[in-house]
């Protein structure tokens, strides 16, 4: 966690931050759609947060440790 807020974590920080903006946009997308489906915000919410969490390894996949 040191190295991480430090910014000495990853060898291309920028590329971290693209990647986690991403994610958080599809999160907060896919939860105003199930939303707008009429389900409560507690169902949309557990349900883009869980596919939010699931998008990250898939986003993160390719970053560069130092």
């Amino acid at each position: 966690m040191t190295l991480f807020f430090q910014g000495r974590l990853f060898a291309e920080p920028g590329k971290v931050y693209r990647q986690t903006a991403i994610g958080a946009v599809a999160t907060a997308v896919i939860l105003v759609v199930i939303g707008k489906l009429g389900l409560s915000l507690a169902v949309a919410a557990a349900a883009a947060g869980f596919i939010g969490g699931a998008l990250q390894p898939y986003l993160f996949k390719d970053l560069r440790y130092r």
